[in-house]
């Protein structure tokens, strides 16, 4: 007689630690910024809501 396999998986619920998910985020990050150049657009962009802000 065969016994059902379970497809039950033991993964635990709930969310990541904050610095997991860093860590799985920063390689991917990096790359982009490397790729399309994305560091200028942030200073760009930071600069731009500086002097919108008075400063």
């Amino acid at each position: 007689m065969a016994y059902p396999v379970s497809r039950i998986t033991t993964r635990p619920s709930g969310r990541r630690h904050p610095l997991v998910a860093t860590a799985m985020v920063l390689p991917l990050a990096t790359l982009l910024v490397v790729a399309f150049g994305g560091w200028d657009a942030v200073v760009t962009q930071a600069s731009s809501v500086g002097v919108m802000l008075g400063r």
